[in-house]
Parts: structure tokens; C-alpha cells; sequence
């Protein structure tokens, strides 16, 4: 999640615990232009960490031409998974956002705060709290 200057966060991804497939969470752009992150990764339930030199990834990839298949079918997916957010953000009401974050991720609304959902959807805690109520009052 990138921070403003301000110091606002903005989640722009989240793996939900046994999430099938697994959900891979990384700044593939820092990790390739071997720069620091602009992006920090946060984990707020007990999770698997996995690391790897790039230097060592990319040997991977020259040596076992499984692992760099595999490695680019997870890069594809994470593309998808990451453009599908940004299109809705474009394109969709708050409240589409919200059912398709609640369809997306079905427990983890349960285990975030509300403001770490609204940061997602790129709205406030307060619009949020209304969408929601507005979600149980049509029920």
C-alpha cells in the first residue's frame, strides 16, 4: 500500500487467508528495477513470508523453465487481479465497488477495518458506513 505525503494510506491489494489459489502480494516493479519500494506490504493475520534475491529469481527462471512458466502465469493472474479493482474504480458506483469487493473477498470484511476497505475502494469510512447501511436497509 503506497502512502501519501500526508501520510494517507491507499490499499491497493489484499490476500485473504486460504484464498484458493493463493494470493501473492510483491512490488514487482521495485523487485525488477532492483529500487526501493514506493509500496509497503503489511500483514495483519499470521502469514507466509517467502523471499528471494533477484539475482537468484532470475537464475531460477534460466535454469528451471518450470519455475519461470509458473512464475508468469502468477504474474498474469496478479495483472488481472490488480486491473479488475482499477476498472471498477473508473467505471463503477461506490456501492458496485463494495458488492464486488464483498464477492471478491467474502470474509475478509469481517477482519479489516473500514477504513482499510474504503482506502480500497477509494472512498471514505464515513460513504462506506452509509453503503452499507443502505446494502442492510434493501434486505
Amino acid at each position: 500500500m503506497p502512502l501519501t505525503k500526508n501520510g494517507k494510506e491507499h490499499n491497493i491489494q489484499f490476500a485473504a487467508k486460504n484464498d484458493r489459489p493463493a494470493r501473492w502480494i510483491f512490488d514487482l516493479s521495485s523487485f525488477y528495477s532492483e529500487k526501493p519500494s514506493l509500496l509497503y506490504i503489511e500483514a495483519l493475520e499470521p502469514s507466509q513470508i517467502l523471499q528471494i534475491k533477484h539475482p537468484d529469481l532470475v537464475g531460477l527462471f534460466t535454469n528451471h523453465h518450470k519455475f519461470d512458466r509458473n512464475f508468469r502465469i502468477i504474474i498474469e493472474q496478479k495483472f488481472i487481479e490488480i486491473q479488475n479493482p482499477v476498472l471498477d474504480k473508473i467505471s463503477s458506483t461506490a456501492e458496485a465497488k463494495y458488492l464486488s469487493f464483498l464477492e471478491q473477498y467474502p470474509e475478509l470484511s469481517k477482519r479489516v477495518l473500514n477504513t482499510q476497505i474504503a482506502s480500497y475502494l477509494g472512498i471514505t469510512p464515513e460513504f462506506l458506513s452509509k453503503i452499507r447501511k443502505d446494502i442492510t436497509d434493501l434486505k
